[in-house]
């Protein structure tokens, strides 16, 4: 325990803010999900972002230093959801996971979509959720979203108005 605070403690305070908001952020993700379903959650979250032009989006996105700092701050932002879920309450499964990144990214305005897919192994149905963010999967270090057909559409959100 001792060890964990201490590597806590070791984060920058922007990192450390983004995995107390991650922590908090998926048993209300896990919670809305069992009693709600997926679209009241993701809209009940939705509701809570940001509004952004999509043409103030891309003006921002324009620079290379812009474009650096937004890989940076979705790098970071993936990392902190992905070590909350592993050490709070709770077993997050990939769809709050997911849920939980694309809301962080779209509250510091960084356009993303959440992707939805299937596969049948032997008997079993399987299902998967991850984020995208230019086509990248963020939430995915080992690519296990490529064993999986993505339905066709996207879940997307641009700092709360959708594509």
């Amino acid at each position: 325990m001792w060890e964990a605070l201490r590597r806590f403690r070791a984060l920058e305070p922007s990192a450390r803010g983004l995995f107390v908001r991650a922590a908090v952020l998926l048993p209300f993700i896990s919670v809305s999900l069992k009693f709600r379903g997926f679209r009241a959650t993701q809209l009940s979250l939705q509701k809570r972002l940001p509004r952004i032009l999509s043409s103030n989006l891309s003006d921002q996105l324009s620079s290379p230093q812009a474009s650096e700092a937004r890989a940076a701050a979705t790098a970071l932002t993936a990392r902190m959801v992905r070590s909350a879920a592993q050490r709070t309450w709770g077993n997050s499964a990939c769809l709050e996971q997911s849920l939980a990144l694309w809301w962080l990214l779209g509250r510091r305005g960084i356009a993303s979509s959440v992707r939805i897919g299937t596969r049948k192994t032997e008997q079993k149905f399987e299902a998967h959720a991850w984020v995208e963010c230019g086509g990248v999967a963020l939430n995915e270090p080992e690519e296990a979203h490529k064993h999986y057909a993505a339905f066709g559409e996207e879940f997307p959100i641009i700092g709360g108005v959708k594509k």
